[in-house]
C-alpha cells in the first residue's frame, strides 16, 4: 500500500468503534493494561467536546488503518499557537506501508492551515521505527531544551 492509496480525513463521531480499537491498540503499545470501556470513553469525550482534533486513516475500502490526535497549544515566545501531536497509531497488520506517513503529512496540512507555529511531539527514546518516519518527515530533535514532567 503507497501513500496514495491510504485516506486521510478528520474523525467524527461515526467513527467512534474503529478510534475506539485502534485507542486501545495505542495504549497496548506503551504498555498499559487494554481497556476497551476506558479507551472508548476517552475517544467519546475527545469526540464530543472537540478538545483535540483526530485524523483517522483508511485503506480504499474504509478500514481503518491507524489515527493521529493533536492537541493545540500555544507558544507564548513565538506568541502563536502550536499543535502537540500527542498520539500517532498504526494498526499492526497496516505498517510499512505509508500509514504513518500519511497521518503525519495531514497533521503537518493541517497545522500550517490553521495558523500554527508549529507541531510538537514526544516519543520513547527506543522507538526507532518511529523515529524514522520523523527524520524522513523532516522533523528534528530538540537539542535547545530538556524537557521535563511530574505526575500529580
Amino acid at each position: 500500500m503507497s501513500t496514495s492509496s491510504v485516506l486521510v480525513r478528520q474523525a467524527r463521531p461515526a467513527d467512534l468503534d474503529a478510534l475506539t480499537v485502534l485507542f486501545n491498540g495505542y495504549r497496548v503499545f506503551y504498555e498499559q493494561e487494554p481497556n476497551l470501556e476506558g479507551a472508548r470513553a476517552f475517544m467519546e469525550a475527545r469526540l464530543q467536546k472537540e478538545d483535540s482534533v483526530i485524523f483517522l486513516a483508511e485503506n480504499a475500502e474504509g478500514d481503518a488503518l491507524g489515527f493521529t490526535q493533536l492537541y493545540p497549544l500555544f507558544s507564548s515566545v513565538r506568541m502563536r499557537s502550536i499543535w502537540l501531536l500527542n498520539d500517532l497509531y498504526v494498526d499492526q497488520a497496516a505498517r510499512r506501508q505509508g500509514v504513518a506517513h500519511a497521518l503525519m503529512l495531514k497533521a503537518q496540512a493541517f497545522a500550517a492551515e490553521s495558523g500554527a507555529a508549529g507541531l510538537e511531539l514526544a516519543t520513547a527514546k527506543d522507538n526507532d521505527s518511529a523515529k524514522s518516519v520523523y527524520h524522513d518527515l523532516g522533523w528534528k530533535l530538540d537539542t535547545e531544551f530538556d524537557h521535563y514532567s511530574i505526575s500529580v
